[in-house]
């Protein structure tokens, strides 16, 4: 079957589609039915059957013949260490740490706060977790202290496992200092810390309180897996709200296990055995979706990247790794290849490596520009596969099913509605728009396995948030459009379609424009308020490696490619140069924060922030073309 087969046949029976995709799974007690409506437009999956993470992304593989098989590859280019796990090492390290949670009054519904570096016993923590029915919420290492006391406030963990410290290229992130200062912070306190030495730093542990991790899993009885409900939370994820107060979203067990598996093959092509690396963290959906649970869950070989793609050491460190450990294929964010073009425009470093095993690139995360796109095609010489997806589903809501059928790529566009997913454009009044229209994306209820069913205690702001603005729908906050093949096209969040003299305008589509530029590497295009127009764009771009032309004739050229490709409508004449732009660690554009420095509006200090001293050049940048006074 095609992908429109597929697509079809779940249109026809969704609830079959999905008990059907259900029985790739090891079930305690298999559920009755696929969905259950909890009223409210409230909807579950497989919520009556029992089952176990843990089981499913390890046990089964060492029972059913994948024991010897690599689970995870660690790589770290920042100490240079490199390890291997099997499936059956996995289990052993795994059980002993979920024993000694136990043996410290871990218990199934209890949660547990992970502050972990990328290394692979950030994913044991997780599974750990799984194995007893206790809850994670993984916090990005080295998160600030007041962000991490929010979350500890808001999940009251029992107990919370962190490491020592963290590496960035060049210095030590030192961990434990930020933990203490968040307990110190949050009302709610935790019951004990586990904490991983790292040789780079020994942290000092308080007594009664902080815990060796080495030395509680040797102590420990393994534990076993403990079967639970299939609506059990597996884990909370937070998300940055709009309010500052950052939104937990639930993943519930079953319906992530069912989701996940049939991604493996459907969307990223790779069968059992086959080695899949998602380069994220563990902090973010991706690290949760692609580095801890789907490849194990599927039987794949996962790998745990400490290192970034450029400068550890250099340009080339992505396709040393795929070179090295023969990776299947590839997942990263546009933002990680846009860092990757900027250093090594012309490809010198893909020359290095045997890239032969690799059969498609995905990216996700920000909107992937079709200059990107096209520079990657043509270094890599695979398909480069756009998709579409965010914290809230867990999994690809947009995709193209290179699993089912390649299908033709069309740059710009995440290519086409994943099984589950009933994607329509709507205009204000919730009413769809013709093919070719900009409007909100919504996704007709109910959502498919493995997505939020709610946010963890906040059930009326799940509601404000995501089903309110059009009834019957989940809002996306993302703007687009659907051509007349069904392909879907993410323009801009809903935030990002700014208002010019009544013309409603996509900075996504200028920013195309501007990246077609072939000196500019990266760039973004933010709506500044105009007392005449409402709004007008302002672009910031960043310059390829060894481009050394004067900025004001790059600018004056990309102001008349915008005039060209989009027309005086967009009234673009404001661009400016900069180093770098304001990023979360996962690489998003923080526009928000940019539109209001420009403004000279109140703004707060985003928690993900990677580097808080770009924000300074921005409004230095700023000032240079007459804003941020």
């Amino acid at each position: 079957m095609g992908y429109r087969e597929v697509y079809d046949a779940w249109k026809s029976d969704r609830e079959g589609f999905w008990m059907e995709a259900a029985q790739a799974i090891d079930w305690v007690k298999a559920p009755s039915k696929a969905l259950f409506e909890k009223g409210g437009n409230l909807f579950e999956w497989f919520a009556d059957g029992t089952c176990n993470t843990c089981w499913n992304a390890v046990d089964r593989h060492v029972e059913g013949g994948r024991a010897d098989q690599a689970a995870i590859i660690y790589d770290s280019p920042i100490t240079g260490r490199k390890e291997t796990i099997t499936y059956a090492e996995l289990k052993d390290r795994v059980a002993s740490l979920a024993g000694a949670l136990k043996a410290k009054g871990i218990n199934k519904g209890d949660r547990v706060v992970i502050y972990m570096p990328m290394v692979p016993q950030a994913v044991e923590a997780m599974l750990a977790c799984g194995r007893i029915g206790a809850i994670h919420s993984v916090v990005f290492g080295g998160f600030a202290a007041n962000e991490l006391a929010v979350r500890i406030d808001d999940a009251k963990p029992k107990a919370i496992i962190a490491a020592s410290c963290g590496l960035e290229p060049g210095r030590v992130v030192k961990y434990k200092p930020l933990l203490d200062g968040a307990i110190d912070i949050a009302k709610h306190k935790p019951d004990f810390t586990l904490i991983l030495q790292r040789e780079e730093e020994v942290a000092e542990l308080t007594e009664g309180r902080d815990f060796d991790w080495v030395e509680a899993v040797a102590a420990a009885e393994p534990a076993d897996c403990v079967p639970v409900e299939g609506n059990h939370p597996s884990y909370i994820l937070y998300t940055s709200g709009t309010t500052g107060q950052p939104k937990g979203v639930i993943r519930h067990t079953a319906g992530q296990l069912v989701a996940l598996n049939w991604t493996m093959k459907n969307v990223y092509n790779v069968d059992p055995g086959e080695v899949f690396w998602a380069a994220s963290d563990v902090g973010w959906v991706v690290g949760h979706s692609y580095i801890a649970y789907a490849p194990l869950i599927h039987g794949n070989t996962t790998i745990v990247f400490e290192g970034k793609p450029v400068g550890t050491p250099d340009a080339g460190t992505f396709w040393r790794v795929i070179s090295e450990h023969k990776v299947r294929s590839f997942f990263t964010a546009p933002t990680a290849f846009r860092a990757v073009k900027r250093e090594d425009p012309k490809g010198e470093f893909v020359k290095k490596y045997d890239l032969s095993g690799l059969r498609v690139v995905y990216l996700a995360g920000e909107r992937a520009d079709p200059d990107t796109i096209v520079w990657a095609q043509e270094q890599l010489n695979v398909p480069v596969i756009d998709h579409w997806w965010q914290t809230e589903t867990g999994w690809a809501i947009a995709a193209n099913p290179v699993g089912i059928e390649l299908l033709p790529v069309k740059l710009g566009s995440p290519s086409v509605p994943m099984p589950g997913y009933d994607v329509q454009v709507l205009d204000e009044g919730g009413n769809p728009v013709a093919p070719g229209e900009l409007g909100a994306i919504a996704v007709k209820l109910p959502l498919p396995p493995g997505t939020l069913p709610t946010l963890w205690n906040a059930p009326e702001r799940f509601q404000k948030s995501y089903l309110s603005t059009f009834p019957g729908y989940y809002e996306t906050g993302d703007a687009g459009m659907i051509d007349e093949d069904g392909y879907l096209y993410i323009m801009a969040r809903t935030d990002d379609v700014i208002n010019v003299a009544g013309h409603r305008l996509s900075t996504g589509g200028m920013e195309e424009v501007l990246a077609s530029h072939p000196d500019v590497a990266e760039c973004a295009v933010i709506g500044v308020t105009d007392q005449l127009k409402g709004q007008l764009p302002v672009g910031f771009l960043c310059l390829n490696a060894g481009c050394d032309r004067p900025h004001d004739e790059v600018v004056a050229e990309v102001v008349k490619l915008v005039r060209e490709k989009i027309g005086p409508v967009a009234a673009f004449k404001l661009a400016v140069v900069v180093d770098r732009l304001p990023k979360t660690r996962s690489g998003k554009i923080l526009r928000g924060t940019m539109v209001s420095i420009a403004d000279g509006t109140e703004w707060k200090m985003p928690a993900t922030i990677d580097d808080p001293a770009i924000l300074d050049e921005i409004k230095d940048a700023l000032k240079t073309i007459g804003y941020a006074d």
